[in-house]
């Protein structure tokens, strides 16, 4: 069922009160820092992070379990650290996050279902 633009709202106004706060927590964890956090409404992407260390995040990941938010926060301030998918890369998101694989299954398996409700 697709979602209407007042919905998207809440899910984006749920996002700002939620991501940032998690951002914060891992970063901290990571000792990491970064710029500003911005809720999109993406039909491609769930986060992704700029060469300035803005952090984008799909507002539709409130709609996934709370631990593959996390994944995907702890994903991006990966990329801080290290900006590409190389081994090194998933070594720093699996020593954050150990079983960030199930997560990552997870989104495989039912993010399109989820993307798929943007009007």
């Amino acid at each position: 069922q697709k979602l209407s633009v007042e919905e998207i709202q809440k899910l984006t106004d749920l996002a700002l009160k939620i991501i940032p706060v998690k951002v914060k927590y891992f970063a901290g964890v990571m000792n990491v820092s970064y710029g500003r956090i911005t809720i999109r409404n993406q039909k491609t992407r769930w986060g992704s992070c700029s060469a300035k260390k803005n952090l984008n995040f799909n507002c539709l990941l409130m709609l996934a379990p709370d631990e593959v938010v996390d994944y995907v926060v702890v994903h991006e301030l990966c990329h801080l650290i290290e900006m590409n998918h190389s081994k090194k890369f998933w070594a720093q998101v699996e020593q954050v996050m150990p079983d960030y694989k199930k997560q990552k299954q997870w989104l495989k398996d039912h993010g399109n279902e989820i993307i798929g409700r943007i009007y």
